[in-house]
């Protein structure tokens, strides 16, 4: 069993982290309990901590399997999630034990760049069939980059926040190219993969929470990424029906952190005084994350009850990505 546990399921973790971060901001605009946030992400902090335990169990017990994600060439991208999810992790506790928030956030920071340029070092070296090239692209130097850079400022670091954000832009902007033409001129997605499009949202959204977190951040910046998020949303709404053909599994929590990013975006712009129509969706934006993110976790305990929530079996082998 421990073989089976993929890393995929870090999304989860990265969903409820970025609600809980979306309620946390949710007091300052309107009459909600703050303990909510808190709530949300001490289950974001447990979901983590066992899958933790899990990987670190699969690392030892069952190495071969753990290998054959790391070289496969789409579940390599969200082992990403694991350090990705530690940087959140500290976000989460500064305003409890600031060293222990450094820690988590050196240490998923650190990670996430290391696991950047080695994954992105590999791609570097050709011969990739173009099909498997799918959203989890953006996991590890887009996310990963984007995360931290919103993280630093909770811990004291905010002149990072800057190198950070345009490390994860410039990223954002060279891989959407390859994956817009890979959608557009190669076959259709497979059916299993399609899930992995509700990461389409995130680059645009969580780039912005990325972006509002640096000292003295431009307005005008956040609110042409926030519109291409809105946009991202709307082509995503178009398509659910041709992405729905893949039965529920864990894979939807793809759509969860773009939907929290696109609330926690609005709502941080609404706070530093923005009124235009971007900063009016704060509200529709945080029901909607709320909703998509509550169905999501009663569908995933529902998979869990049942025994449904781990892949029938490990990663194939697959040369390495």
């Amino acid at each position: 069993m421990i073989g089976r546990v993929p890393a995929s399921l870090f999304a989860i973790v990265l969903g409820l982290a970025g609600l809980g971060m979306a309620w946390r901001l949710a007091p300052k605009l309107w009459s909600v309990p703050a303990i909510a946030s808190e709530a949300i992400l001490l289950c974001a902090a447990g979901v983590w901590a066992v899958l933790m335990l899990l990987f670190a169990a699969k690392w030892l017990l069952a190495w071969p399997a753990a290998m054959s994600e790391c070289r496969h060439p789409v579940q390599c991208c969200f082992v990403a999630l694991i350090p990705v999810t530690t940087t959140l992790m500290g976000a989460a506790a500064a305003p409890y034990h600031h060293a222990a928030a450094l820690v988590l956030f050196v240490a998923g920071t650190g990670t996430t760049i290391a696991f950047a340029a080695w994954r992105t070092g590999t791609l570097w070296q050709g011969r990739r069939d173009p099909t498997v090239a799918t959203p989890v692209l953006y996991l590890s130097s887009v996310a990963g980059c984007f995360v931290s850079a919103a993280a630093a400022a909770s811990v004291g670091l905010g002149g990072w926040s800057a190198p950070l954000f345009g490390a994860g832009v410039f990223s954002w902007l060279a891989i959407e190219s390859v994956l817009l033409h890979r959608l557009q001129t190669a076959e259709p997605m497979q059916v299993a993969l399609r899930p992995t499009l509700g990461i389409q949202l995130a680059p645009p959204s969580v780039g912005t929470v990325a972006l509002l977190s640096v000292p003295d951040p431009p307005l005008l910046a956040a609110q042409m990424m926030l519109g291409y998020a809105v946009l991202q949303a709307a082509v995503t709404l178009r398509l659910m029906r041709w992405i729905g053909a893949q039965r529920f599994t864990a894979s939807y929590w793809a759509f969860s952190f773009g939907l929290a990013a696109l609330a926690a975006g609005t709502m941080r712009l609404r706070e530093l005084g923005d009124d235009g129509p971007l900063a009016l969706l704060a509200l529709p934006a945080f029901i909607l994350a709320n909703g998509v993110i509550g169905l999501l976790s009663l569908g995933s305990l529902w998979l869990l009850v049942t025994g449904r929530l781990l892949p029938d079996r490990a990663a194939e082998p697959a040369p390495p990505a």
